[in-house]
């Protein structure tokens, strides 16, 4: 698989966010937030505070991730969304893009990485897939996004 990771254009906005409805984790709620954050990165890049990239093959947009400094810290970093198609998935792309991210966050002084995921039966894969990758839970807040799904913070220290 011939796997390049480039900034996200325009031009890309339609296959991510055909890529995030057809990703059953991701409820239309959070598809809207998504979509207002990629609106606010292409408006701006630079000032909108995101850094969004996609992962490219032959065959088109087949992840993107979405990462930027946490306001009012010093070195450390949020990561928003990682987001692989469906069909692509346990290819080594959702991996691909986070260490891509990893590396551009201590390219900018990066010392930690802050992830914030859900408590729920859906996102176990996910939870998994950062623990692989050398995140650790940090902290659970109990009933945070709605009754019965909490709110599960993942770190990695860079240094």
């Amino acid at each position: 698989m011939d796997l390049q990771i480039r900034p996200m254009t325009s031009k890309d906005k339609t296959a991510i966010v055909h890529m995030l409805q057809n990703i059953p984790e991701f409820k239309p709620a959070e598809i809207l937030v998504a979509e207002e954050v990629i609106d606010s990165y292409l408006l701006d890049s630079t000032e909108s505070g995101y850094h969004i990239f996609v992962a490219e093959t032959d065959s088109g947009i087949v992840g993107y991730i979405c990462f930027g400094p946490t306001p009012l810290t010093e070195g450390t970093w949020d990561l928003y969304w990682v987001a692989v198609a469906p069909n692509r998935q346990s290819q080594g792309i959702g991996k691909s893009l986070l260490l891509f991210a990893e590396e551009a966050i201590k390219g900018n002084k990066g010392r930690m990485i802050a992830i914030e995921t859900s408590s729920t039966p859906e996102y176990e894969t996910t939870r998994r897939f950062y623990l692989g990758q050398g995140y650790e839970p940090t902290c659970r807040i109990a009933d945070f996004y709605t009754i019965g799904d909490d709110k599960m913070i993942m770190v990695k220290r860079l240094t």
